[in-house]
């Protein structure tokens, strides 16, 4: 399985492969049934999640009823017991959605709730992350996650997220990163995919952060905490929900 999924991975166009896991999705669902791990996001339990990666493939990661990642179930949970997503009235910037969130998050009345992307079939607004057509200070809150490496110019889409936030208001900005590497790399001599794949994590990342990353959002104004959100949850919590142990929550505020 894991290198069938490789596979589908590497070869499937992204837009094609969100529509294809609205067939796929609901027979994975009952196949995996069981109770020895739990998605925090719909409460499902499967005797195991399904292996994932571009690169080198992750066991037991993907969960079959929402399609989400270590990443998506944590920041659902850090969502739902950290912050007021859920109860106050927000207006939110979503780029590149996740299916893990995409239906749940619309359908919030508390939200106005906008999505946008170049290519994905989820965006409302097709737009470039370094030329958004929003007003300043326009969202209260912003999630970007997984995005910044894909673009070339991350500063300049760092700036365009900060000019398009409200004062007061704060966002997550995940990325991949390397918490061993004091600065980010990236080589753009680097053209061959299963190079990139590689080295980068993904065929078509153009850089591995590194603990710079923060830095990189203060210098475009934002206030930035670093939050290890898994060192709050027991261990029994990581285990059941497939979390990633030391994974951390870039969450940026501005003043």
């Amino acid at each position: 399985m894991k290198k069938l999924f490789k596979i589908i991975l590497n070869t499937i166009p992204r837009p094609l492969l969100i529509r294809l896991s609205y067939i796929a999705r609901p027979v994975l669902t009952i196949f995996l049934k069981g109770q020895n791990f739990t998605d925090p996001i719909d409460n499902k339990s499967f005797k195991s999640f399904l292996p994932y990666g571009y690169g080198e493939q992750r066991n037991n990661v993907l969960s079959p009823s929402t399609l989400s990642l270590e990443r998506h179930r944590l920041l659902w949970l850090y969502l739902k017991n950290e912050t007021d997503f859920f109860t106050n009235n927000n207006q939110v910037l979503h780029f590149a959605p996740e299916q893990a969130f995409y239906k749940r998050f619309r359908n919030m009345q508390n939200l106005d709730y906008t999505t946008t992307d170049l290519n994905s079939p989820l965006a409302d607004v097709k737009a470039d992350i370094c030329q958004l057509p929003f007003k300043d200070n326009s969202y209260d809150i912003i999630l970007c996650n997984h995005v910044l490496e894909h673009i070339p110019d991350d500063i300049k889409a760092m700036q365009e997220l900060f000019r398009v936030m409200r004062p007061g208001g704060w966002g997550v900005l995940q990325i991949p990163q390397d918490l061993s590497r004091n600065e980010t790399f990236e080589d753009n001599s680097i053209t061959d995919k299963k190079e990139r794949a590689k080295i980068f994590g993904q065929y078509d990342h153009v850089r591995i952060y590194g603990r710079d990353y923060f830095n990189k959002l203060r210098s475009v104004g934002f206030e930035v905490e670093e939050v290890d959100y898994t060192s709050r949850l027991t261990a029994e919590e990581v285990e059941t929900y497939c979390l990633a142990k030391g994974e951390i929550i870039p969450l940026v505020r501005k003043a």
